[in-house]
């Protein structure tokens, strides 16, 4: 039996989201750019929160809350808000965000989904970027997987389009611990190269338990400023009672 979450799941979204401070961020799985195809059982929620750091003296503080409704269908919510500093001027933003699996993941199997959204600045309320993306993933086994994306992006304050692509590889080589890298980038006509070249991630996630888990990740040209960044990131699951644990399902392994 399917259940569906009720209005305090759905508030923890706006109520977290209110309250933390907000700018430019990626939005894919967790502190990672590159998402795999799988959501949670229906009325599923998790807070991901990440401090990333960069030589070039950027700063970037995001809490992303979400949680799996069931209209029809499971689709997941979230409200990603980031508080920035990029060149020295710091930015406030919010990102809300619809994903749906089309196509389940399995070992030998290639799964799919979609996802859709945009960003704005919290303080004035203008429109910054409207995206959509195809998150692809192919289980080798139950322990490693490949995750393929590939969309679109709307930059409104450039006025200027961009193709997406992402690649990554996961591999839960302990109970606890597993192994991302992954690179990543947009294609089209930017004023910067570093806009438009390859951006690179890679980290390790200690995961105890079905609840919580930790990521320490190492990156480079991640938001296309040409630095390298060091990133700390947790998330706390709340997981629906009863439902099977989601090592193999949801987010990374």
């Amino acid at each position: 039996m399917q259940i569906r979450p009720g209005w305090q799941q759905i508030a923890l979204i706006a109520a977290v989201s209110a309250v933390l401070p907000t700018g430019r961020a990626r939005a894919a799985n967790g502190a990672y750019a590159v998402d795999a195809a799988d959501i949670g059982d229906p009325g599923a929620c998790k807070i991901e929160s990440w401090l990333s750091a960069a030589t070039n003296t950027d700063f970037s503080a995001v809490a992303n809350p979400s949680c799996v409704v069931d209209p029809f269908k499971p689709v997941e919510l979230s409200m990603l808000s980031n508080r920035a500093r990029s060149d020295g001027d710091w930015s406030n933003t919010l990102q809300p965000k619809a994903k749906m699996n089309i196509a389940p993941t399995g070992v030998g199997k290639l799964g799919y989904s979609i996802y859709a959204g945009g960003s704005f600045d919290a303080l004035t309320g203008a429109n910054l970027t409207a995206f959509a993306v195809i998150p692809a993933t192919y289980r080798l086994s139950e322990t490693t997987r490949l995750n393929f994306n590939g969309g679109w992006l709307w930059d409104r304050s450039a006025d200027r389009h961009f193709l997406t692509w992402g690649i990554g590889f996961d591999w839960k080589f302990t109970d606890t611990l597993q192994w991302t890298i992954e690179a990543f980038g947009q294609a089209g006509r930017s004023d910067i190269p570093s806009v438009v070249q390859p951006r690179f991630q890679t980290g390790v996630r200690w995961r105890p338990d079905d609840i919580f888990s930790v990521d320490l990740i190492y990156g480079r040209n991640i938001t296309g400023e040409n630095a390298n960044w060091i990133t700390l990131g947790t998330t706390i699951r709340f997981p629906v009672p009863g439902a099977k644990p989601d090592h193999h399902r949801t987010g990374h392994l």
